[in-house]
């Protein structure tokens, strides 16, 4: 299996390096049958690191200890659905993992674009192959999943204890899909850029995946956040970690890619920012990996693998100057095609979010990066902790809640004083009222206050703009209001997807701010029957608890034993809950501890006890008290009597440890929290995935029909009439086609909103005239454009032009 392994990672280098050379030689040459063997490559290379995958996988779960990978991270005792998952908590195995999430991903993107861009696909096609070849290689030569040792070791040393969580098996995968998938739209960016084409068909293209990566990043994060808060036993979920903060930074900038991708699509603004934020995002992606295989910052999720940053930093390094000297060379293909004709507008406010963004991106990278330039500089260490970055990332989250209330009320293109001081009445509404009932609430902590008030004029913008789309809808159509709704969200799901997403992103930042301002804590030692007060809520210490060997492990994390208690939470006398929480010790592979000593020698893991519910999350977690005399008495009695080759006799040392401990328990240390709002985090993040997921969806068919009523009333006044052709096109102007047919569906969509936006009230009627003529000239000139191109086509090829109705999405 191992011979094998190693075999298919060498095929895979190679399959990479041919790629590389065949899609460069196949676009320079004008060779189309060696860019499609580069693309193919690319499915063979998928092909094969899927059959790496499935080997490991298997040597995972049939514990092959002859692989040094599977040694040092799984065991016999590891349950099976942990030893599953053990393979990417390993350096060599993550890197598998990533390598092959890279081209199972890339085949899709290059399988969707087989017919497009061709140029800057083969382009985009060598660096996706260059990015495999780089992560393979790594394999082959620095950190092989398939090295092994001779002879086999009888037993495994496991999986870490902390890592021996449900989410924990999901949690990479999506990370790694995420950081993945962002190298699409890096590669079809650079891509763009070397053959200047940056028009707004690759938008197009990656539009999918830079929003699929943004949806995995975002699941990613928060299933870490969730594993931090319910397994780390510190009672937190967010504390600034580096490789914490390399997930976010991707995300964020991602985040701003999403918004002003939509301007170029409609305006042709915004280029220099399409372009550099796709490659700072996958800039960042591949550095998140870094952080988080060279060991080079702190982290509990960091693998040490020091000889792995050399080559990283050449990667990033070349990513970095690439990216800058082809923005800078292609400057001149980058100008806008339009300038902002309001700071009252929609593109406005995207202008100031983006640049608010990249501002708490520049905030959180300063910050993980400081101690690292300023021991390089000073030679000492210093320490940034989170007063530091709540210090700037708060204010910056303020502003980015409000802007997600205030774009959706405004219109694209311009907006009045008037127009929109009267869409704001009603959100701003909302907010003062809250605003008011916490000040008369007696509420003290003012960035609750701000937070819930912000997150109120989000909340109220977003169902005003629903409410307002829905009559409008019905007034059309007579539907019934359930109806009118669900098919007006069908029928726009970018646009309000996005508003769910904004409405998701609000109540997360309530539950930050509740949880963080109102969270009660108490670190105490309880004897059972003793009890102490935290926040409103009395809990007493009832019983300790104990339970021996895997089998028993009521956590299913494979523990050689657990020790806990029994808490009984009331509030003024009335009961409330139960809590168990619980602490679980593992096998060492110290033998200097003893027969006895190193069965429960390993690193204990906090089994953490919540009760959650919509206003508040009681959690608790407990150290036990195992250093008693006469608990420590037990294990050096068995230590000396015990030989080490009788683990079973050395168990039933640990089950007399049990029983005496649940004799005579010792005082416990505890950890009781009372943390209000922590529930809406986690429904927060599920509103947002549901929106990103609505808005990544395609369109449904039957919003596509004749443009007969938006292009052409436009065409008899301005004295135009739309028509298509469908012959083919070749050469430059076919190039130029593929722009135009882009910019027509754009054109056809903003018709679209721009009668959704003036009957929701977001535009006076002789804004809505002027915008309407401005989009119809527009959208008259790309068609007559479209025209002429394949009419002439056809002219040269002594065919006949067939003219056509255009599609356009329907109306609201």
């Amino acid at each position: 299996m191992a011979s094998l392994g190693r075999l298919c990672l060498l095929l895979s280098l190679a399959i990479c390096v041919y790629g590389v050379g065949a899609c460069i030689y196949g676009v320079r040459a004008g060779r189309e049958e060696w860019t499609r063997a580069g693309r193919r490559s690319v499915y063979a290379l998928a092909g094969v690191l899927t059959f790496c995958f499935a080997l490991l996988e298997i040597a995972f779960l049939h514990s092959d200890f002859a692989l040094n990978t599977v040694a040092d991270t799984s065991s016999r005792t590891t349950p099976a659905f942990y030893k599953a998952a053990a393979m990417w908590s390993s350096q060599e195995g993550s890197l598998l993992l990533w390598a092959w999430l890279l081209s199972l991903w890339s085949s899709l993107a290059l399988f969707l674009t087989r017919n497009r861009l061709r140029e800057v696909t083969a382009y985009a096609t060598a660096i996706l192959l260059g990015f495999g070849g780089f992560f393979v290689a790594l394999m082959v030569f620095y950190a092989n999943p398939f090295s092994t040792t001779t002879p086999a070791p009888p037993e495994g040393v496991g999986l870490d204890p902390l890592l021996r969580f449900p989410t924990m098996m999901i949690h990479p995968p999506m990370l790694y899909s995420g950081y993945t998938l962002a190298t699409v739209p890096f590669a079809f960016a650079a891509g763009a850029l070397i053959t200047r084409q940056v028009g707004g068909e690759w938008i197009a293209v990656v539009r999918r995946f830079a929003m699929a990566s943004w949806l995995f990043l975002g699941v990613g994060i928060l299933l870490g956040a969730s594993w931090s808060f319910s397994e780390l036993g510190w009672g937190g979920y967010w504390a600034w970690d580096a490789v914490e903060n390399a997930a976010l930074l991707p995300w964020l900038t991602g985040t701003a890619f999403l918004h002003s991708l939509m301007i170029q699509e409609r305006r042709g603004m915004l280029k220099v920012w399409n372009i550099s934020l796709p490659l700072a995002t996958g800039t960042l992606a591949i550095m998140g990996t870094f952080m988080v295989r060279s060991g080079i910052l702190d982290s509990i999720h960091a693998f040490g693998g020091a000889t792995l940053g050399t080559p990283f930093l050449i990667l990033i390094a070349a990513m970095l100057c690439g990216s800058i000297y082809l923005v800078i060379s292609r400057r001149g293909q980058l100008t806008s095609a339009h300038r902002l004709d309001s700071l009252l507008s929609r593109e406005a406010i995207f202008l100031f979010n983006n640049l608010v963004l990249v501002g708490l991106a520049f905030v959180i990278f300063w910050g993980t990066w400081f101690p690292k330039i300023s021991e390089a500089l000073t030679g000492q260490t210093a320490s940034v902790g989170a007063p530091w970055f709540d210090r700037y990332t708060v204010p910056l989250a303020l502003i980015l809640v409000l802007l997600s209330g205030i774009g959706p009320v405004v219109a694209w293109r311009r907006s009045t004083f008037a127009g929109i001081r009267r869409n704001l009445a009603l959100p701003a509404g909302a907010g003062l009222l809250t605003l008011a009932g916490l000040l008369l609430a007696g509420v003290g902590h003012t960035l609750a206050i701000v937070m819930f008030s912000c997150a109120a004029f989000v909340l109220g913008a977003v169902a005003q703009e629903l409410w307002r789309g829905t009559r409008v809808r019905r007034a059309a159509s007579g539907e019934i209001v359930p109806i009118a709704l669900v098919r007006l969200v069908a029928r726009n799901r970018r646009r309000y997807g996005g508003y769910i997403v904004h409405i998701g992103i609000a109540a997360l930042f309530v539950g930050v701010a509740g949880s963080s301002s109102f969270q009660h804590v108490d670190q105490v030692g309880l004897s059972p029957g003793q009890s102490t007060r935290v926040g409103a809520y009395t809990v007493k210490y009832v019983r300790p608890t104990a339970s021996v060997s895997a089998a028993n492990d009521t956590v299913h994390t494979g523990s050689t034993a657990n020790f806990g208690a029994v808490l009984r939470v009331t509030r003024e006398g009335r009961y409330v809950t139960t809590l168990r929480p619980s602490e679980g010790f593992y096998e060492s592979d110290e033998i200097a501890e003893g027969s006895v000593g190193r069965l429960i020698g390993g690193q204990p893991v906090s089994h953490v006890s919540i009760q959650a519910s919509l206003t508040r999350d009681l959690w608790s977690a407990i150290a036990p008290e195992l250093e008693a005399p006469w608990l420590k008495r037990i294990v050096q009695i068995g230590n000396k009597t015990i030989p080490m080759s009788r683990p079973d006799e050395g168990m039933i040392a640990i089950a007399v440890l049990a029983r005496e401990y649940l004799k005579h328990p010792p005082p416990a240390q505890f950890r009781l929290e009372v943390s209000p709002l922590i529930m809406w985090i986690w429904l927060g993040g599920l509103i947002v995935f549901g929106g990103g997921l609505l808005a990544l969806l395609p369109a449904p068919a039957v919003l596509r029909r004749g443009a007969r009523v938006a292009v052409r009333q436009g065409a008899s006044a301005l004295g135009g009439r739309p028509a298509t052709g469908t012959t083919a096109i070749a050469g430059e102007a076919a190039l130029e086609l593929a722009d135009l047919r882009a910019a027509r569906e754009v054109k056809y969509r903003e018709l679209r909103e721009l009668e959704l936006d003036y009957g929701t009230g977001k535009l006076s009627r002789e804004d809505y005239e002027l915008t309407g003529a401005s989009l119809r000239g527009e959208a008259l000139a790309i068609l007559d454009r479209i025209e002429a191109l394949e009419g002439g086509e056809a002219q040269a090829d002594g065919g006949e032009t067939t003219v056509v109705e255009p599609e356009v999405p329907a109306g609201v």
